[in-house]
């Protein structure tokens, strides 16, 4: 019996995106009540963990820097799925859902994941070390992509209020776009050794250390399992999106926390996968999955979000407003002095750790 316990629980991640997606087709179009949005919050939460395990099984078939790519880009489907789902239900409120989840992402990613890995490694290894020419040119591409996207609408007079016209709005997703594939660019083929980890010596780490590569099949059933478990996901997000919305509410909390919420759930195996990496030294790989999700939110979700507007019933409010501005200026002034030695300290991840703490706390009490 015990055994087979055993057994069940190594392949709780086959077993759970195919349990999503039953589940989804019992309950879908259905008014849940309480007891069974519980468990649906269960195997939500199981999905999001599987979906990012298959991710990581094809990111490690392929290697550096492409699985970060590869993880980044998983995450960033669910997290635009559910913010098109929830928008399509969420009437006027969903006006500012896309703009609150993006810069929740972007201040999860480059203060509060950033920051705990640099925090870890230094702990573990004395300081944390990592490439400053790749991180530097993803810090900088983030920061480009928040300030068009996020920033800028606040400032634009052709509609009124934080919004981007018609035409703004597609020249800041095309934007999004091309920065986005110019960086995939610069990280797989012309500057690859930027985004690999490096010893304290410098030296660029090629070779994995650790276990091989699983087998070419292996990884096609983890990219199927990948693909079953994003249909759980967004599906079952969409099922207990009313639960959520309601509970926030009753709490007396800004509509902006359902955006916290959102970022939070997506990359909370973004968040281990990084740990992970930074336990063990490959303080590179932390910085490509942190701020690749950060640019992969943004260069994708936005353009996602640009298009699904055009048959949006409410408006698409993208600007931030000026307490948020001002968090994410020092969020890009407080990176450049971190990534521009190559090496950190616990101060720097103490730093970026304090910053991501103010975030939520205004979240909470703005």
């Amino acid at each position: 019996m015990i055994t087979r316990l055993r057994s069940l629980a190594a392949r709780w991640t086959l077993l759970v995106p195919v349990l999503a997606v039953v589940l989804l087709a019992l309950t879908w179009g259905r008014a849940l009540p309480g007891g069974l949005v519980g468990l649906i919050t269960l195997v939500l939460a199981g999905s999001v963990l599987a979906a990012v395990h298959h991710a990581e099984v094809v990111a490690h078939r392929v290697g550096e820097p492409f699985g970060s790519l590869v993880l980044a880009v998983a995450v960033t489907i669910i997290e635009v799925a559910l913010i098109v789902t929830l928008m399509i239900d969420g009437g006027q409120k969903g006006a500012t859902l896309a703009r609150d989840t993006v810069f929740a992402a972007v201040m999860i990613t480059c203060n509060g994941i950033l920051g705990l890995c640099l925090l870890v490694a230094s702990l573990h290894h004395g300081t944390a070390v990592f490439n400053p020419e790749g991180t530097g040119a993803a810090l900088a591409t983030v920061a480009t992509l928040a300030t068009l996207s996020l920033v800028l609408p606040t400032f634009t007079s052709s509609k009124p209020g934080p919004e981007f016209s018609s035409v703004q709005l597609s020249f800041a997703a095309l934007s999004s776009l091309i920065l986005y594939g110019l960086f995939v660019a610069t990280q797989t083929v012309r500057h690859r050794d930027y985004f690999l980890p490096v010893t304290r010596e410098g030296d660029v780490i090629t070779a994995g250390r650790h276990a091989e590569p699983p087998t070419a099949r292996r990884a096609w059933i983890s990219l199927g399992l990948l693909g079953l478990a994003l249909v759980g996901v967004v599906g079952l997000a969409k099922g207990v999106s009313p639960t959520i919305e309601s509970a926030v509410e009753r709490a007396g909390l800004h509509h902006a926390v359902v955006g916290v919420i959102i970022a939070l759930l997506v990359l909370l195996p973004e968040t281990i996968a990084a740990l992970r990496a930074a336990r063990r030294d490959r303080v590179q790989t932390s910085l490509n999955l942190a701020l690749g999700s950060a640019m992969a939110s943004i260069g994708l979700t936005i353009p996602a979000v640009a298009l699904a507007s055009f048959w949006l019933p409410g408006p698409l409010v993208l600007g931030l407003g000026s307490t948020h501005m001002l968090l994410l200026a020092l969020t890009v002034i407080v990176g450049t002095l971190t990534v521009v030695p190559g090496r950190a300290t616990p101060l720097q991840g103490g730093v970026h750790l304090v910053v991501f703490a103010a975030y939520l706390e205004l979240a909470i009490n703005p």
